[in-house]
């Protein structure tokens, strides 16, 4: 697993404080059956992408005031931080393409 569980604990020194690199967040849900299709792609991303952007989650259930601070409305929510502001975001099942492809023109 290379992807980060986000919480209130590292949200702000794993997405906020990183300027190494863009930081993918996947806000989701585990009663939300697109977050559970999902899934195994930000884990295929996460390995694929090791080094180059770090992918993370963040369970909505358990984190709902960071979603609220986010204005994530509906998930699954896919936002792409870069320099720690957050640059573009992706709502809804995507594939592994148009994920790639986001992630590409916004880093």
């Amino acid at each position: 697993m290379s992807y980060i569980e986000l919480n209130s604990e590292n949200f702000a020194s794993e997405v906020k404080e990183e300027t190494g690199m863009p930081v993918l967040v996947d806000f989701w849900a585990p009663w939300c059956q697109p977050c559970q299709m999902l899934a195994p792609v930000i884990e295929e991303l996460a390995d694929e992408l090791d080094g180059q952007v770090k992918v993370c989650k963040l369970n909505c259930d358990e984190n709902g005031d960071y979603a609220m601070l986010m204005g994530v409305m509906s998930i699954p929510c896919l936002i792409l931080f870069v320099d720690g502001e957050e640059k573009d975001r992706m709502v809804g099942l995507s594939s592994k393409q148009d994920i790639l492809g986001f992630i590409s023109r916004n880093k």
